[in-house]
């Protein structure tokens, strides 16, 4: 971090934003070696009383004599420079190709040094060049990153001495510190840079400068940003900077070009990443049209978009298109001779036909994937977690809790470079003990999971997830003083992932808020608790049942406050709102009433008076 802000102020410390005013040499990457200089224009001859020739400035038809003429001394020299140069341009040109073709870093850096070594240190033409080491390093040698960071770094303080600060290569500069920062998991000095690179591009533009490649940068710095903070499991914001390189794209692109469709295919998986389904689906729906007319039905593009595809219709409950979008799939995959992917359709079809109650069918898919998997193979655990489910759903308990022992034995053994698959599995396996109100098992698994889950940053939305359901459980089991470090974890994971007004987020407001008033700490419990009605009010509506529950909670703690006119405002709401319930709520509503009248009396200040439910009339706590 300190190596690259010390790069930074050295690039701009000495920098003067300017208009920019600077050539296609810079930012095309063409390196100008020599020019020439044309004599001024003459038409009257010259004589040299030391020769026995003359010469013109400049050739003339009309005053060229025809008797035979000798080069003087100076331009012979002059000729002989010339050749030189073209000599050592042409040298450079091939150091150069040199570069591009290198089989070894041994290779590359003994091409560079030869190039280094004809050019001065602050020289626009050595920053370029590297630059253009940095990228090959970055793209030929992936173990060789902090020697092409190296070079990004230095590219960086020479451009940046000599562009004024706004200048294309040197975005690009930032842009490849960014890329190699994230490749390394340093994440916050590949968001400096990507950021400031950012901010350069929105001051050339405001400057009025664009082109062709001018547009290409903005869309790679829009992308990098995506991809760090994708990296940094902040698939919010991510989001944000991946809509804007789509509209970017769809400014630049023919509209049925393959990029295009790649492009909302990118989209529509991070709208899916963060629960978004319905902006999802029109995205992904165009980027398959596109790949189907330019590069046929059978591919392994359509076959990715279509299982996207699948994912969005569960995620609107839409089940039996998902089930066709997955049998596509499957026949994609065999045209494809690729037989071993076929095995994760089959589970995932699987679980669509639980979802559709057809469970019969879904264990007959789940016992063929298990006869065909190898006994430890993770694809066999991952068929006995979805078996578990179908089975619990038959109320087959103990089968289930058998396949779950199963599934666990395999997993504990299971590759730690696929740690994700692994974490997915558990987390299911602890929502199946929930369900079955194995509650301490539940936990436990949930734990194990975390551990898989820490080291591994762009899932941080899997463990925000967890550790909101772990902190519901552990409030629910009584274990208040657990459940609120874990819940203020997940609210700032989830935050990151899914935005502020997610309903994950929601719950997880919801449960630290009911925390905090167990614990007393009423004040606190208000803030939380409203937060939480506005984002179910704003996801569900005000009549949902955790819309008024949460409601029923702010009520509970103005009135712990002893500030009973919000109390009876919000208890009031909660009325209002099991009313428009109609016979169904008869229970709540009378309930909701009777505590609207224990505040009262409470504010009254009877000593007889109950509120909240659970707490005991004053004389008594005495």
């Amino acid at each position: 971090m300190f190596l690259l802000q010390t790069s930074l102020k050295s690039a701009f410390s000495s920098s003067h934003p300017s208009n920019l005013n600077f050539s296609k040499f810079f930012s095309r990457y063409v390196p100008l070696f020599f020019h020439s200089n044309k004599p001024a224009r003459s038409s009257h001859r010259k004589y040299s009383p030391h020769a026995k020739f003359h010469y013109f400035a400049t050739p003339n038809p009309q005053h060229v004599n025809s008797q035979p003429c000798l080069l003087p001394r100076v331009i012979q020299t002059s000729f002989a420079n010339y050749s030189q140069a073209l000599s050592a341009q042409s040298e450079k040109l091939e150091l150069e190709e040199a570069l591009n073709f290198s089989n070894n870093t041994e290779e590359l850096m003994a091409a560079f040094k030869a190039l280094e070594a004809s050019l001065s240190e602050n020289d626009a033409q050595l920053g370029l060049l590297c630059l253009k080491m940095g990228g090959i390093l970055l793209s030929k040698a992936s173990n060789e990153l902090e020697k092409a960071l190296s070079f990004a770094i230095r590219s960086l303080e020479i451009l940046g001495r000599n562009n004024g600060g706004e200048s294309l290569p040197l975005v690009k500069a930032l842009r490849l510190v960014g890329s190699i920062s994230c490749k390394m998991k340093r994440f916050d000095e590949s968001l400096e840079s990507l950021e400031t690179a950012s901010q350069i591009l929105d001051s050339l533009e405001e400057d009025g400068f664009s082109d062709k490649e001018f547009d290409s940068e903005k869309i790679f710095v829009q992308l990098e940003l995506a991809n760090t903070k994708n990296a940094m499991g902040r698939r919010w914001e991510a989001l944000i900077n991946l809509q804007r390189s789509l509209q970017m794209r769809m400014l630049i692109l023919e509209p049925n070009s393959l990029e295009l469709a790649s492009a909302c295919k990118d989209v529509a998986e991070a709208y899916a990443g963060v629960l978004q389904f319905g902006e999802a689906r029109p995205l992904c729906s165009k980027a398959l049209e596109i790949f189907e007319a330019k590069i046929g039905n059978n591919c392994e593009e359509v076959f990715k978009v279509r299982q996207l595809l699948g994912v969005i219709h569960v995620g609107l409950e839409e089940n039996e298109e998902a089930l066709v979008q997955n049998e596509l799939c499957q026949q994609i995959l065999l045209s494809l001779n690729l037989d071993a992917e076929l095995p994760e359709m089959e589970i995932e079809a699987a679980n669509i036909k639980i979802n559709l109650g057809r469970l019969g069918e879904a264990m007959s898919t789940l016992k063929g994937v298990i006869q065909k998997a190898r006994k430890e193979s993770e694809t066999r655990a991952f068929a006995f977690v979805s078996m578990a489910k179908a089975l619990f759903f038959q109320e087959r308990f103990g089968d289930s809790k058998g396949c779950l022992d199963m599934s666990c034995n395999i997993l504990t053994k299971a590759d730690s470079r696929r740690s994700e698959k692994v974490a997915e599995a558990f987390m299911e396996i602890s929502m199946l003990y929930e369900m079955m109100n194995e509650f301490e098992i539940s936990i436990s698994l949930m734990k194990r999971t975390l551990t898989l889950l820490e080291n591994i940053p762009r899932e941080q939305y899997m463990m925000g997830s967890i550790l909101a359901r772990m902190g519901w459980l552990l409030l629910l089991t009584g274990k208040v003083q657990d459940s609120v470090p874990s819940l203020e974890r997940a609210i700032t994971k989830l935050k990151n992932s899914f935005g502020p007004k997610h309903f994950g987020l929601g719950f997880a407001y919801k449960h630290l808020g009911q925390a905090y008033l167990e614990m007393e700490k009423a004040q606190s419990a208000i803030q939380m608790l409203l937060l939480a009605k506005n984002i179910f009010e704003a996801s569900f509506g005000p009549h949902n049942e955790d819309s008024i529950d949460t409601c029923q909670g702010i009520a509970n703690a103005y009135g712990v406050l002893g500030s009973f006119g919000p109390a009876m405002e919000f208890q009031q709401e909660v009325i209002n709102r099991w009313e428009a319930q109609g016979p169904d709520a008869k229970n709540e509503l009378r309930e909701a009433c009777r505590l609207l009248q224990q505040l009262k009396k409470k504010a009254e200040g009877s000593p007889s008076a109950v509120f909240p439910a659970n707490c005991l009339p004053q004389h008594l706590q005495k």
